[in-house]
């Protein structure tokens, strides 16, 4: 999942798990079971903020952010979604896209920053990326 000069940033490696591979991004799945959660990532080489992308490949993001928290509300269904492109921690551009429903472990503030991750078992893991690609299949 790389485009030329592209290497992704290896918070986000450990981090997360490939899901897909869209146009503009590659969609990652955050290992921490208390949301579901997924980052997009252009495959670009040095981005640092959404302005740092052409006109075209902000169209592009966007679509693609809608295409993923599509995808995430059918696998897994919310009362809201996050959005967010922070880069404090990992300044190479991503997008966050985490359903949130009333009770979770961080609701109602962020989920950035709160508490521990609590990673997947192997077998939810898989499960919930199969019905991910499923879900961005065409």
């Amino acid at each position: 999942m790389s485009g030329t000069g592209f290497v992704l940033d290896p918070r986000l490696t450990e981090d997360t798990c490939p899901v897909t591979s869209l146009p503009l991004c590659d969609v990652l799945l955050m290992n921490d079971a208390r949301y579901p959660w997924l980052i997009l990532v252009p495959r670009q080489a040095d981005l640092v903020e959404i302005a740092d992308l052409g006109d075209g490949d902000q169209i592009a993001l966007w679509s693609e952010v809608n295409r993923a928290a599509a995808a995430l509300r059918l696998v897994a269904p919310c009362e809201k979604l996050n959005i967010g492109a922070l880069g404090i921690i990992v300044r190479q551009l991503h997008i966050h896209v985490v359903a949130r429903n009333q009770g979770d472990a961080a609701w109602p503030g962020p989920v950035w920053g709160y508490g521990d991750a609590e990673p997947y078992s192997p077998v939810a893991r898989e499960a919930l990326i199969d019905g991910l690609r499923k879900a961005f299949a065409p």
